[in-house]
């Protein structure tokens, strides 16, 4: 089965009554988990941006404690995996002040994270690429938050 555009599905839903999209929700979120994850950020936690920022921060302290530390191998299939995570909870939100923190708080992380990723070059090339995305996306903010997180930049890369 081939899938139709997004301009096609958004004309045949527009012919269907709200019970019936209530059902076609309900049905899409029986077969993937992201497609759960994204409906319960669409109906919940969107109204407030600062929970739902918090909530994924403790996640990110979660996996940072659960990362095998035995080899860096391990360090660095552990540090890709909650970076997959992080950027699948930044496309729910759709919002740069929300991707920037995330970033800048997963920066940190890894930054502090013993051991150093200053021994490993392929952890320091995830860290100098986040931070450069970090950078493109700051330039898309207001002048007062460039500033505010422009001081947070200048900590992750002065350490």
């Amino acid at each position: 089965m081939k899938a139709v555009s997004v301009k096609e599905i958004k004309t045949a839903l527009s012919h269907h009554s709200q019970d019936e999209l209530i059902k076609i929700c309900l049905q899409l979120s029986k077969f993937k988990k992201e497609n759960k994850e994204l409906l319960t950020y669409l109906l919940f936690e969107s109204e407030n941006e600062e929970l739902f920022i918090e909530s994924v921060k403790k996640e990110i302290d979660e996996q940072f404690e659960n990362v095998n530390t035995k080899t860096y191998y391990f360090i660095k299939k552990s540090v890709r995996k909650i970076l997959k995570i992080l950027k699948k909870y930044i496309r729910y939100s759709k919002q740069i002040e929300t991707e920037v923190t995330l970033l800048i708080y997963f920066c940190q992380k890894l930054q502090s994270f013993n051991p150093s990723i200053q021994k490993n070059t392929v952890l320091l090339n995830i860290y100098n690429r986040e931070l450069t995305t970090i950078k493109k996306k700051v330039l898309l903010l207001h002048e007062d938050l460039q500033y505010d997180y422009g001081l947070e930049i200048k900590k992750l890369e002065t350490t």
